[in-house]
């Protein structure tokens, strides 16, 4: 999909993560515009408490193959992990280039604006397309001190307005806006030439991106002011295996719908070879 006229247009962006084949082939049918297999893959599928920071890029790849055979027409973002760019220009653009060779993506993701803006750039010189990440980052969150909005003083705003002209300048296509002030994201959509796409961070962007799993309701134990729940699969699908519980424990399930049984003059073949021995 061409982002950059989608943005000129005024038409918004819809952005999901994904983790698994089937997920993906849901989002693609219900028409999403991009995809990203994000590494908070570490908390949706492996439950880690610190959510993606102990994500390796062989995990990173596993998930993102899996989401392309069920999306193969929709644009898909590799997140790159903790240590997977941070290290040097090549061992970025290395990595990156894992995320298109082994998964098949259309663009890989990275946080941070200043200090990576060496290993964006050498991962587009490469010829891949890099989309970027700032504002609320979940691989720095010990340097923000956990999970605060960014741009609430002007200070801070300035800052941030700063980093993400770095990014553009160092060949994102893309910019990801996580956790910040409504009017600071007004001003960064329209400062930028690349699309805009907001996680908690007002309606003025270019588009928006949520955790599928806080979307369709399997996220349990987790609110937050930012997203949206559709739907409560949690609580679905719990019901659908209590019932399953309850029906095998109380001889309802397999009923005999269920069975797969043997032609009756088989059967009896069968006993007159077992008494023959």
């Amino acid at each position: 999909m061409d982002f950059q006229r989608m943005k000129k247009a005024g038409e918004k962006i819809t952005w999901l993560t994904c983790y698994d084949y089937h997920t993906a082939k849901f989002e693609e049918r219900a028409g999403v515009d991009m995809i990203l297999m994000g590494d908070s893959v570490g908390g949706c599928v492996y439950g880690y408490p610190d959510d993606g920071m102990p994500v390796t890029m062989d995990q990173c790849i596993f998930h993102t193959e899996a989401v392309r055979r069920g999306a193969p027409n929709t644009f898909l973002i590799g997140d790159m992990p903790f240590l997977s760019y941070e290290i040097s220009p090549e061992e970025a653009v290395k990595n990156a280039g894992r995320f298109y060779k082994e998964a098949g993506v259309d663009a890989i993701k990275l946080e941070g604006g200043s200090r990576v803006a060496r290993a964006m750039r050498a991962i587009v010189d490469a010829g891949m397309v890099v989309v970027g990440h700032l504002g609320l980052l979940s691989q720095s969150l010990g340097q923000f001190g956990g999970h605060k909005v960014q741009g609430r003083n002007a200070e801070n705003a300035y800052e941030l307005i700063k980093e993400c002209r770095v990014i553009q300048e160092a060949g994102a296509s893309i910019l990801c806006l996580e956790a910040v002030t409504t009017e600071v994201t007004k001003f960064i959509t329209q400062d930028l030439e690349i699309p805009v796409i907001g996680i908690g961070a007002g309606p003025d962007c270019d588009g928006q991106v949520l955790i599928v799993n806080d979307v369709v309701g399997i996220t349990e134990g987790f609110e937050a002011k930012f997203f949206k729940q559709y739907a409560n699969a949690a609580e679905y699908k719990c019901n659908a295996i209590r019932e399953f519980v309850t029906e095998v424990r109380e001889g309802e399930f397999p009923a005999r719908e269920n069975w797969n049984e043997m032609n009756e003059g088989e059967f009896e073949k069968l006993m007159e070879l077992i008494e023959q021995g």
